[in-house]
């Protein structure tokens, strides 16, 4: 574990804010699959980080009621309703665009599912993130998700008509697109933990570069 993710871990654990550490993408597997009891709810955060891992090929084959909003053949209107169930489910498992040195979760979303569920409803929060998602403060989050997630994330995305412009240049202009995807900007800076509510994020840190 080199000092930068050790620096990280200390602060997430003084803002309440329980941190493991994994190596590897096998080793952040059995990490997260062993907090999931067989027969949970589990909500879903869309997150190429959880696809590369293997967790949502196993959610999807396991013992779970696994609600994953980007299933393929899912209706818009179906979409939406997954997307609202998980806001009540047991575990919501989820990436991050960044994650910084002093312990602050940062996210952009487009329609706000993912960072809603982070907030408040399930009762508890997986956030896996890879070495390539830490960075300094608050600023460089900003900048890294608006230049560097975001425009990625755009191109992944082939049923947007038009792209946004990020997806064709790669940086932010921070357009009026129909299809924007940064909306709602939700920073984590701490979580409660005291005799009557405890911490519900606990946060996996792969040693790997992971996602976008």
């Amino acid at each position: 574990m080199n000092e930068r993710i050790q620096k990280c871990i200390k602060r997430l654990d003084q803002n309440n804010i329980p941190a493991l550490y994994a190596e590897d993408k096998k080793q952040a597997f059995e990490k997260v699959i062993s907090m999931i009891p067989e027969g949970s709810v589990v909500g879903f955060g869309d997150s190429l980080t959880l696809r590369q891992i293997g967790l949502v090929d196993a959610l999807s084959k396991g013992n779970y009621t696994f609600l994953n909003p980007w299933e393929p053949g899912t209706s818009v209107e179906e979409n939406i309703e997954i997307k609202k169930r998980a806001l009540t489910s047991d575990i919501f498992v989820t990436g991050t665009n960044a994650l910084t040195l002093d312990g602050k979760i940062v996210n952009v979303d487009g329609q706000g599912n993912r960072t809603a569920a982070m907030l408040f409803g399930p009762n508890k929060v997986i956030i896996v993130v890879g070495i390539n998602k830490i960075v300094d403060d608050l600023e460089e989050a900003l900048k890294r998700i608006r230049n560097i997630a975001a425009p990625a994330n755009v191109k992944r995305h082939t049923d947007f008509d038009p792209m946004p412009p990020c997806g064709k240049t790669g940086e932010c202009s921070d357009c009026t697109s129909p299809w924007r995807i940064c909306n709602k900007t939700v920073i984590i800076e701490w979580q409660y933990n005291n005799d009557k509510y405890k911490p519900i994020i606990t946060v996996v840190i792969v040693g790997e570069e992971l996602g976008l």
